[in-house]
């Protein structure tokens, strides 16, 4: 892909896990503000979370060099994605291992672009 704005940083990790609990709205807040603190990111929102009934609880934090969302599913079984995308540099390594060891998954996978 032809990159049309090289003078503007621009990072997206994507990180997918396996749970054998269920992660809960309280989960996702704690998890979001914390992954900030490891990524040195300033919060300009505190995180949200909504549940679908369908799908399962999303959450949403805004920071002042982008954000992060995060989704959980309890079926058909317990799994987690989170996508991170900013305009400051993060350490996606970092990011994966703090993400697998907070919601203690079983399998963690991830992709940074």
């Amino acid at each position: 892909m032809h990159d049309l704005a090289p003078s503007i940083h621009r990072q997206r990790l994507v990180v997918e896990g396996c749970v054998t609990s269920a992660i809960t709205a309280e989960d996702i807040v704690r998890y979001l503000k914390e992954l900030g603190r490891l990524t040195d990111m300033h919060v300009l929102t505190e995180p949200v979370t909504h549940q679908s009934p369908m799908y399962g609880w999303a959450g949403w934090v805004h920071w002042e060099t982008s954000g992060a969302h995060f989704y959980a599913w309890d079926a058909p079984h317990r799994f987690f994605s989170v996508d991170v995308y900013t305009c400051k540099a993060f350490d996606a390594d970092a990011v994966t291992a703090f993400t697998s060891d907070f919601f203690s998954a079983t399998e963690t996978v991830s992709r940074g672009f």
